[in-house]
Parts: C-alpha cells; structure tokens; sequence
C-alpha cells in the first residue's frame, strides 16, 4: 500500500536481472566480467561486409542453461513479431529481475503501487527499417498491424506491465546513451516521493541492424580499425582506441521503498544515495570543454547524497572508447576529486561488451551493485598503454578485490543530457 510521509523515503535494490553481449543471468555475466573475457565480435545478425564497422556486442544464441538466448523459453512464439526485438531483451531482463526479487504483489492495491520505467534511446529501429522497406517498394499491404506498438520505445514499459499486471506509473525515460540511468534514478524518485512502493526499472536497446550501425559509421562514431580482432576494439583510455563498439542488451532492477523491502524480508544489494543530472546546452554529439556538464552531474550526485567524493571507492565510467570522450570524462572526475583521486577506482565495463546506448546505464547499475556486494571491481579490457597519465587507477585489464561501500555510475547522452547514480550498501 502507499505510505504516507513527510520526507523522502529509502530506496533500495532488490531485484536484478541483465541479458548483454556477455550472456543472459546476472551471475552468468559477471562471472564473465571478472574473467575478462569480452563479448564482442563479428557482426552475426546481418551481413555487415559493406560497412567501415564490421563488429558490435550482441547478445549470443543459446539456452537458458547455459547463459544463451532463445527467445521460445521466453516469449510465446505467436507473440514474438507483435515486438521489435528491444521489447524480447525488456522482457528477458525483467524476468530475471522481478523472478530475483521475489515481488509478487497479492492485491489490487500492491498491483497499483507497482509501477514500470524501462527506457531506450532508439527503440524499434529494426522494425522501423523493415516496414520503411516495405513501403518503399510497394508493398505497404503487407505492413503489420503491430508494426507501430513493436517500435514504440514505451512498449517496453508496457509489455512489462501487461505481462506481470503492475498498475502503478508505467514510464519511459528515452535520453540517447543517458537512458539506463535516468530510468533507475527517476524510478528511485517516484518511490522517494510516494507515487509507487515498488518500481521495475531499467533501459533495453538492440538497434545493431544495418541502418543502426550505418548511421554511427556516417557519424565517424565506430571503431573501424578492429575488425580481425574484435575483442580488441573497445579500449577505454587507451593510446589506440577508434571509436565505439556497438552492443545490445537489456538491464532491469526492482527498486523498492526500504521499509516495504524489510516488512517482506526480501534480501537487499544496496540503496540508491544520489542522483544527479545536468544538461551542457552546447553541441548535439560533443562534451563541451573539460566536460563540465559531466563535472556538474556527478557534483549534484553527490550533494543529493551528502557525500564527499573521498566517500567513493569506485567509479563505473561512461567510459565508451571514443578518442575525445573518454579523456575529457577522466579530465572532469580529476578536476571534482582533486587530492583525493588516488583513493578511487574507475573502470569501463564498456570494454567486455560495447556499448549498449539507452541500456547501457541500467546495465552498469547491476555492475556497480555487484561490485559492493562482492568486494571486486571489473576490469577495463584492452588498457594496455593510457592516452595519458592519471592519479585515478582504471582498473588495467585484471579485476581487482578492493572493498567498496560506494559506487558512482555516469552515463551521458547525445544532446548533451548527464547523469550521474550513487549506490551503497544500504541497510
């Protein structure tokens, strides 16, 4: 039921779940993570032989037995072309989350205080491709009736929702690479707020098809040079990267008012601290100079927690191996931890599965949460020799056991949208 309050409540995590370019199961894919071992390779879904990029992340063919995806243990076959195939990974990550937290809610009023915000930055570029294809060259006829609800970015919420009867604000964050963050956090605020006790939130993105990857080649946005070597080709911070890798996957959390959690007894991976955002109002693809607006988000994360910076063990990194944007985070996280940045660590996870644009953030979220729980943080695949020197240790190519209590995650988007998500142990 809907507490009431006089002040923000507590918000904690208490359900995960995540299909990547590393595989499906949260266990799965960080025991993978750890090993780094790499999810990227060459282009399977679609005949890439023409493009400059040849090699993205994309979530493997298989069993639920053995971290693969086959869409039939998930999806009833009559209703997988009723959705693009964003809306299959939402679904398939939300499985796992809502199965993980243990929230089944018994009444209709549990039912209307359960909400969704599962967010994407592109939504059904598949199948808006497929049907612009069929249209141009006469055969509009034969378009799909659910051609339109399969590409909506809001279906993903929706389908959720439908599938489970969650009754409560069914949402959609849709801010490019920012997405998975602004879901998650704007999640968190609803529950702090008391508009739901409970939230299944995320970000969910496959747009690794022809035009996808077409489009960010034209913008000199992809790595070109890797294409032999494609776990190579992601490389945060280091001398030799080109450009992005794409990837595709889903990330889903159940997020849930504290005392809700406890009276229940569901198990906890941590709260959500802070949560900060800002806007660069300067070009439609560029950080501005020093990356202030990535400065400011993480400044306003912090204040919204109470926390100094030296409270921090370690940083998920937008980090997505583009030769001006990696440097110019690491020049805006130096410039806010001044003296205290040989205190924390910084990695990307972007190296082991490319990046996932609008679900990239909520798949960091279960990345960051995992790193608290087991005291490890993930390495930054393919660091071998750094554009330049930092105080700030990035986490070359191993794991590395370090105690962490609290994690910051950054996420920014085209358009100049940054966000910035503090977790902790929680109770």
């Amino acid at each position: 039921m809907f507490a009431q309050f006089t002040a923000p409540r507590r918000v904690v995590i208490t359900g995960m779940g995540i299909a990547c370019p590393l595989g499906l199961g949260v266990e799965h894919v960080w025991r993978r993570l750890l090993a780094a071992e790499s999810g990227i390779r060459a282009i399977r879904s679609f005949d890439a032989s023409d493009l400059p990029a040849r090699i993205a992340g994309e979530v493997p063919a298989g069993t639920k037995a053995d971290g693969g995806l086959d869409l039939n243990e998930w999806i009833p076959v009559k209703d997988q072309k009723k959705m693009d195939r964003f809306i299959h990974l939402a679904l398939v990550a939300a499985a796992e989350a809502v199965e993980d937290s243990g929230w089944v809610p018994a009444t209709e009023e549990d039912r209307c205080a359960t909400g969704v915000m599962i967010g994407s930055g592109i939504g059904g570029l598949p199948a808006i491709y497929d049907a612009s294809q069929l249209v141009g060259s006469g055969r509009a006829k034969r378009l799909s009736p659910f051609f339109i609800p399969s590409a909506l970015i809001n279906l993903g919420s929706g389908h959720v929702s439908i599938r489970y009867g969650f009754k409560g604000p069914n949402h959609s964050a849709v801010t490019a690479c920012a997405t998975g963050v602004h879901a998650v956090g704007d999640a968190a605020r609803l529950i702090a707020l008391g508009d739901a006790d409970v939230m299944v939130a995320g970000g969910t993105e496959a747009a690794v098809c022809g035009i996808g990857v077409a489009g960010f080649c034209s913008a000199r946005a992809l790595s070109t040079g890797f294409n032999d070597t494609p776990e190579k080709g992601s490389r945060p911070w280091d001398k030799d990267r080109d450009g992005f890798v794409m990837g595709e996957g889903a990330g889903v959390v159940v997020l849930e008012e504290l005392e809700h959690a406890k009276a229940r007894g569901a198990k906890i991976y941590g709260e959500v601290l802070g949560y900060g955002m800002s806007g660069d109002a300067h070009h439609i693809t560029a950080p501005a100079e020093g990356h202030d607006g990535a400065y400011r988000a993480m400044k306003a994360c912090l204040r919204s927690a109470g926390l100094a910076p030296s409270d921090i063990q370690y940083i998920n990194a937008h980090g997505t191996s583009t030769p001006m944007g990696d440097d110019l985070e690491l020049e805006a996280v130096e410039r806010l931890w001044g003296d205290d940045a040989p205190g924390v660590a910084m990695s990307s996870t972007k190296s082991a599965i490319g990046h996932l644009l609008g679900a990239a953030g909520a798949v960091e979220t279960i990345f960051s949460l995992l790193a608290i729980r087991d005291g490890v943080v993930p390495p930054t695949l393919n660091l071998e020799e750094p554009s330049r020197e930092s105080r700030i240790d990035r986490v070359p190519l191993t794991a590395q056991e370090r105690r962490v209590n609290v994690v910051l995650s950054n996420s920014f988007g085209f358009g100049g949208t940054n966000a910035s998500i503090l977790f902790g142990r929680g109770p």
